[in-house]
């Protein structure tokens, strides 16, 4: 009998699928930006089947990018099976930019790539190699489905290709990858019936093991039921009306820009607070500013933002999927002084770090994977549904170091976050090697005035500076 494989996805991961419609595209990505190094050719382009090698090697650490979506029956779960028509070059995709490439083709070439949904037929990934930029430099746009990733796996994939060192170039492997034969229908109906069926015992279990430490167990249980109570309360009570929660359509605009990172620093240590408090404080200004700007009232202003919180544990780094939960935090708007709203900020992240609202969340992913991933994307719907936040401000770590590819040093590298249903901006930062970089991603028809905004941010960021 041959070997058969496949993988469950997890109520989270799965969520993101349901989420998906023809106008909410639920992938990640990033643009990065690279000194060619040893990958540049002698015409000023690149070496693409150089690259590609490297790629190839770095999946050998990533091998959820050879593996595609396949739907449990009955239940409808989707799980992953390997793809035995693989092919590497549907999925790394080489263009340039008409020389000279300037930083405003590279945004509308990334708003372009972002706007169609990726092919779930096929392993939900695409990286587009772009030359042609000014001053020879290359860029590489990653562009993932949610339901592998979220931002710290994004990180540990990065690790996959690149390096630290000049001279890192991705070990390659003789032997030719084989895909494993899929399950049949008969045993994954078999395997989701044994899993339902385990289901009592493990809540059985569960409550043993609280109470073999009752006193502490009922602590915790406390304070994660406490935390989900008031995520909920906030999912039922709307935040204001605002430009930005408007019904989308498919087509994107994508911004950046990128602060020093030790000014970040020196900001939070002179103001007090830590750096997504400076983070916030520059959003909540920049919104205030926008708004003011259209002749929006923001005097009395219930302003939210959704901040995704990782939970990865250490054995859990190197694996794909994603392991956050989602705090929901409100922004002071209404609030003219710059200094003000930095300690309003700083008050309201202390206030959810201690209610238990990440546990909340956290908590109740868990029980969608034993019972249904309807559960996780009914309060998703919901919360965008009833405006239960404003927009998506997620902020991923990355190595304070430079990386390499084959030699190409990264430069820069702005994130994407995907727009939920009604949510007209999102926006992803990432540290790495002494910056700050933010990526802005927005629906085109609702933000045409895009870059406007993104000068409120750097505007916000100069005026925390002269504090």
């Amino acid at each position: 009998m041959a070997y058969t494989h496949y993988d469950r996805l997890t109520a989270l991961d799965a969520s993101f699928l349901e989420l998906e419609s023809e106008s909410v595209h639920m992938h990640v990505g990033s643009v990065g930006i690279f000194d060619p190094g040893a990958t540049g050719d002698t015409t000023g382009g690149v070496d693409f089947d150089l690259i590609l090698r490297q790629i190839e090697a770095g999946m050998l650490r990533a091998p959820r990018f050879r593996q595609k979506l396949d739907i449990a029956p009955i239940t409808g779960h989707p799980v992953w099976v390997d793809d035995e028509h693989f092919n590497l070059l549907y999925h790394v995709r080489h263009t340039a930019l008409p020389l000279p490439g300037d930083d405003r083709q590279l945004k509308r070439l990334v708003g372009r790539i972002m706007s169609e949904k990726l092919d779930r037929t096929r392993p939900m990934w695409e990286m587009w190699i772009v030359e042609g930029l000014e001053s020879g430099q290359v860029a590489l746009i990653s562009k993932i489905h949610h339901c592998l990733i979220d931002g710290v796996s994004g990180v540990d994939l990065l690790a996959s290709f690149m390096g630290r060192d000049e001279t890192y170039s991705a070990p390659e492997n003789e032997h030719r990858w084989m895909p494993r034969p899929p399950p049949s229908r008969a045993k994954l109906v078999l395997d989701e019936a044994r899993r339902r069926a385990s289901i009592p015992g493990k809540a059985i279990s569960g409550l043993f093991r609280a109470f073999e430490r009752p006193s502490k167990s009922f602590r915790e249980a406390s304070h994660t039921a406490g935390g989900f109570a008031q995520g909920l309360a906030k999912a039922l009570s709307p935040a204001s009306e605002t430009p930005f929660n408007q019904p989308i359509g498919p087509h994107r605009r994508f911004d950046w820009t990128r602060f020093d990172l030790d000014v970040v620093r020196e900001i939070k240590t002179k103001l007090g607070g830590t750096v997504n408090d400076v983070v916030l404080a520059c959003v909540a200004g920049a919104v205030r500013r926008y708004l003011l700007d259209r002749g929006f009232e923001v005097d009395d202003i219930e302003f939210r933002v959704f901040v995704p919180v990782s939970t990865r544990q250490a054995s859990q780094r190197g694996k794909l999927g994603n392991r956050v939960s989602m705090v929901v935090a409100s922004l002071p708007v209404s609030e003219p002084d710059a200094r003000k709203r930095m300690r309003q900020v700083t008050a309201e992240t202390s206030e959810i770090k201690k209610s238990g609202q990440a546990e909340g969340t956290e908590a109740f992913e868990e029980l969608g994977d034993w019972t249904s991933t309807g559960l996780i994307t009914s309060l998703a719907r919901l919360g965008a549904s009833r405006r239960t936040f404003n927009l998506v401000v997620t902020n991923v770590p990355g190595p304070p170091e430079p990386v390499f590819l084959n030699g190409a040093r990264l430069l820069e590298s702005y994130p994407l976050v995907p727009l939920y249903e009604n949510q007209a901006l999102g926006i992803a930062l990432f540290s790495y090697d002494g910056g700050l970089y933010w990526g802005f991603n927005s629906c085109w028809d609702r933000m045409p005035e895009l870059h406007e905004f993104v000068l409120a941010i750097e505007q916000e960021f100069e005026d925390l500076r002269k504090l």
